[in-house]
Formats: structure tokens, C-alpha cells, sequence
């Protein structure tokens, strides 16, 4: 999908690749852009820079997605493309006992990597069908597709994350809905400053304004995977076609960097 003349709307816009997204966005002629973050001072600094609007959304809150599109619809219209981009990145506790993270943390977790885009797409996608087109971009990560060592629960989230938007491309393909994930290794944000990612070490780390451009030649290309990293679509090669091999090999990477990498981080 053209981004030229659209409603868009981004939650997490308020810093890093959200922000990115809103200013690629506008460069690329967007009628008007809504930002969502929870931190409404960052919200409203990203909105005024691009000409937009803000809202403060905890993407946590099951009402306030519902929230976000109805006030968008009132008030600018109907949303035509809608960035799932909020994330949660815990790391375990114990960095050789990936289960010790307690059910207060994956639930968090879960509400806002994975229940966060399924609200989403149930608040956006009426409308979008109705009109017979629109486009989902949710912000994942390569640690969806791959793993990620240090932090089991973001792994499992961004997994199931992707599983669903799967299931709304497959549903909906034929139905004018485009469905991207943007799925990046270690990416220059406030998420991962100052801490160690194994993707930063082994293929570097891009900034924001590199990955919110794959993302909008994604979409407007209207891919599903989004790999702002080249090198994530060899990995995901090598660890489908021997799966035992894979674990060997990240086994391996996980002593290189044990017991001082409890701060690793995947994006």
C-alpha cells in the first residue's frame, strides 16, 4: 500500500522505531498521522515534528486500542494503515534458568507482544474490510523467527506474534488487507542502549531510520517479512533445514557469551 494520502496510525511512536516509521511516513505524503505511546510528552514532541496528532495509549489496556481507532475514526477518519510497533523486552532473571521468569513478567509480556496486535486488528479490521483495503504493520523481531538467548519470554511472545499475523494474512489476502511483520536483529534504540545483543554482534546494529525505510518499501510492496538484517533469511534457512544443528550452534553461541551476558538484548 501508498502511504501517500493515508491515515496512519503508530503505537511506541513516541521514540525509536516508531518515531522512524512516523517520519518516513511523512516523507512519504501521509494525509495525517496519529502517534500512540504511553509517554505522551515523547507523543506529542514526534507529532508536532511531522505535522501530526498524539494520543497516550497503554497497549496493555484491552480497552485502549478500541479506543485509539474509534477516536481516530471520529476525528480524521478511517485508519489505513495501522503500526503495531509497542514492545516489551524482559530478560530473564537467570541467565542459565530461562524458566525463572515469574508469571507476572510473561503475562505483561503477552498483553503487550502478542495481545496487543490481536486487539488491534480486531478494532482496525472491520472498517478496513468494509472499504476492501488496508494494511497491518506489526513491529516483531528476528528473535520471532530465530530466538533470542537471554530473554525466553520475549522470544516465545514475538514467536506467537508472528503465528497470528500468519493467520490474518492468510485470511484476509484475498480481501484487499495487507499484513507485514517488520522483524529486525539489533536496531540503535532506547530498548537496547547500553546493553550486549547477540545479533549486534554478529551482523550490527542498524538505526531506526534504516529500519523504518525497509518497512515502508515493505509495505508498500506489501511483503509479509520485513528483514531489515539480510542475513536473518539465511539463518531462518539453516535452522529449518536442520533444527538439531541450530540449537548446537546457538548452544554454542550461549557459552561464548555465559555467565556476563544477562543483558543481552534482540532489538
Amino acid at each position: 500500500m501508498d502511504p501517500k494520502g493515508k491515515l496512519i496510525a503508530i503505537t511506541g511512536g513516541g521514540g525509536g522505531i516508531g518515531a522512524a516509521l512516523a517520519r518516513r511516513f511523512a516523507l512519504a505524503g501521509a494525509a495525517h498521522i496519529v502517534i500512540a505511546d504511553r509517554d505522551i510528552a515523547a507523543a506529542r514532541s514526534v507529532a508536532d515534528e511531522i505535522g501530526g496528532s498524539a494520543q497516550m495509549v497503554d497497549v496493555a489496556d484491552a480497552g485502549a486500542l478500541l479506543d485509539l481507532v474509534d477516536d481516530c475514526s471520529r476525528t480524521y477518519g478511517p485508519i489505513d494503515i495501522f503500526c503495531s510497533n509497542a514492545g516489551f523486552l524482559p530478560l530473564d532473571p537467570d541467565f542459565d534458568d530461562p524458566q525463572q521468569t515469574t508469571d507476572v513478567i510473561w503475562q505483561h509480556a503477552w498483553e503487550i507482544n502478542v495481545m496487543a496486535h490481536v486487539r488491534a486488528a480486531r478494532a482496525v479490521l472491520p472498517s478496513m474490510l468494509a472499504r476492501g483495503q488496508g494494511h497491518l504493520l506489526q513491529t516483531v523481531s528476528a528473535a520471532g523467527l530465530l530466538t533470542m538467548i537471554g530473554s525466553s519470554v520475549y522470544a516465545s511472545t514475538k514467536h506467537a506474534a508472528i503465528g497470528f499475523a500468519e493467520s490474518l494474512a492468510i485470511a484476509h489476502r484475498d480481501r484487499g488487507i495487507g499484513v507485514s511483520v517488520l522483524a529486525p536483529q539489533a536496531v540503535a534504540t532506547a530498548m537496547t542502549d547500553g546493553k550486549v545483543s547477540f545479533g549486534a554482534e554478529l551482523n550490527g546494529v542498524l538505526t531506526a531510520d534504516a529500519v523504518a525505510n525497509a518497512a515502508i518499501e515493505g509495505v508498500m510492496a506489501n511483503r509479509f517479512l520485513i528483514l531489515p538484517h539480510a542475513e536473518v533469511r539465511h539463518y531462518m534457512c539453516q535452522k529449518a533445514e536442520d533444527p538439531d544443528r541450530w540449537i548446537a550452534a546457538m548452544a554454542k553461541l550461549r557459552r561464548r557469551y555465559a555467565p556476563d551476558s544477562s543483558t543481552s538484548v534482540a532489538r
